[in-house]
């Protein structure tokens, strides 16, 4: 009830806001829109529905994937569960780093519940960075043997702890995938990836695990994700966004049988391919070949080098909506910090591996998804267009042209948050505006690491950075990357002034 009551009082606060800006558009000057009409709705017009367009499309592939592709496989994977069959062994990879100890916990007890939920005998290897975790892991494990004997007689799961020798995720995956590999995976048994701060939802294995028996050409599939946010009421409302969001995108690739990335928080694969040398040699040191860049290895971006390691191989791969987890985000002091590092961490796993999985060309990745990824670099500027295009006819003609412009950004983006409501299963008056800030954002970041690609760090990961050792070289293309950025950002700017008219004005 205190939740239905918090959604209406949320509702009845956007509906005031939304008449508001009604109020505000019917007061406006006439003059302000014959200028607005003649440059910016004309210019920003056909932008605006290609890019509202593409995101119908995307809701509509979303719900036919929801409403009748996956039921139909729901019901297969659940006549063959209740047949009794079940994964011969189910390994688990973990991988922790200082996590906080009621935290890996609660980890744990979420895969021992499982295990013994399911039925399914597991090993558990957990990737650890700090003796730290590897006590709490240790502490807690004799401590639920103990306590309750009878259920674990029930529960054949063992646990194994791979102390990583280099810093990284990478590594520490890396090194637990081959101690994996040398305790030995059979041809139909899974592996599951989880990070240490994500609790598996029930039902998970009974979800996912018959559909990869169902498809043989099912490489992997992933989870739909939620998080509970220790820090702002603002970062659980970026982070719900978010994930609402990632549900419509998810379900729109999968009706082409592929997604776009195998999460890190929670994906299973077939056991087999997890450990090919192949996969993971990608996992634990991946890398890329640039123009300017030369070769550099990916510090983050896992689950990036996994989804790529199956599109390579032509595997298929596929969003699984009513299987959960829950990741537990403990933000601290920093918050604008986090979320400015987590979008350029994400905005450069994108680019890095975009451009690789372009040039695989579409017949091997699927014309949707191919043209999915294309599009992702293509909205970088189309989502900067129609702020430079209204500060330039601003500047030009009036002030007001850009609050019109505002005023017009806030209706639509409260349109779309309608719509993310539903999949956020709640309403939030600043959906509107994170959503338009996290747009500008995300493309002011893109822009910058374009031609810095190989520029990373890992806020939340001991704060890893990728350094570079200082030469001539290093300086030369510092040099080269600022003259490109310019480069590429006058043109835009100029492009954008030219198409509103504003250089041919006398």
């Amino acid at each position: 009830m205190k939740v239905l009551g918090r959604n209406i009082l949320s509702l009845l606060g956007l509906a005031l806001m939304v008449l508001a800006a009604v109020a505000l558009i019917l007061n406006l000057p006439n003059h302000v829109w014959d200028e607005a009409a003649g440059g910016l709705v004309l210019i920003i017009g056909p932008i605006a529905a290609w890019r509202y367009g593409w995101w119908l499309i995307h809701l509509v592939r979303a719900n036919i994937y929801g409403r009748l592709v996956f039921p139909r496989l729901r019901r297969q994977a659940d006549r063959l569960w209740q047949s009794g069959w079940r994964p011969p062994m189910v390994h688990f990879l973990m991988t922790t780093y200082r996590e906080r100890p009621e935290i890996t916990e609660g980890a744990l007890a979420s895969i021992f519940s499982e295990c013994r939920s399911a039925g399914v005998r597991a090993r558990i290897f957990v990737a650890t960075g700090d003796p730290s975790d590897e006590k709490v892991i240790e502490e807690y494990c004799a401590q639920v043997s103990g306590f309750d004997a009878g259920a674990d007689a029930r529960l054949d799961t063992e646990v194994r702890i791979v102390r990583q020798n280099l810093p990284g995720k990478r590594v520490a995956m890396g090194l637990a995938l081959r101690a994996m590999s040398r305790y030995g995976v059979g041809p139909e048994d899974l592996a599951v990836f989880l990070d240490g701060d994500s609790l598996i939802g029930e039902g998970v294995l009974e979800k996912c695990a018959p559909l990869l028996k169902l498809n043989q050409r099912l490489g992997a599939v992933t989870t739909d994700e939620s998080a509970a946010v220790r820090g702002p009421a603002w970062m659980q409302s970026w982070c719900d966004m978010r994930f609402a969001q990632r549900r419509i995108a998810m379900q729109s690739h999968s009706l082409s049988r592929k997604v776009l990335t195998l999460t890190g928080r929670l994906s299973i694969f077939r056991g087999p391919i997890v450990v090919a040398e192949e996969f993971i040699g990608n996992v634990e040191a991946d890398y890329l070949d640039h123009w300017l860049w030369g070769r550099f290895r990916f510090l983050s971006g896992d689950d990036k080098s996994t989804w790529f390691s199956l599109l390579e191989r032509g595997y298929q791969m596929l969003y699984v909506p009513d299987a959960t987890v829950l990741t537990m985000e403990t933000i601290g002091d920093r918050s604008f910090e986090r979320v400015q590092q987590n979008l350029m961490r994400w905005s450069g796993n994108m680019l890095r591996n975009g451009s690789r999985a372009l040039a695989l060309g579409p017949k091997r990745c699927g014309w949707f998804i191919w043209w999915c990824v294309a599009d992702q670099r293509l909205s970088i500027w189309t989502s900067l267009s129609g702020l430079v295009m209204a500060l330039a006819l601003s500047m030009e003609t009036d002030f007001r042209v850009l609050v019109a412009y505002l005023v017009w950004v806030f209706l639509t983006r409260t349109v779309v948050s309608l719509v993310l409501f539903l999949y956020a299963h709640r309403v939030s008056l600043a959906f509107p505006f994170l959503l338009y800030t996290s747009q500008v954002l995300a493309s002011v970041i893109k822009v910058y690491l374009v031609f810095r690609i190989s520029k990373q760090r890992w806020l939340n990961r001991g704060d890893q950075r990728a350094k570079a050792a200082a030469s001539r070289m290093l300086v030369f293309q510092q040099g080269m990357a600022i003259f490109l950025t310019m480069l590429y950002v006058s043109t835009f700017m100029l492009l954008a002034f030219a198409a509103t008219g504003v250089l041919t004005r006398s």
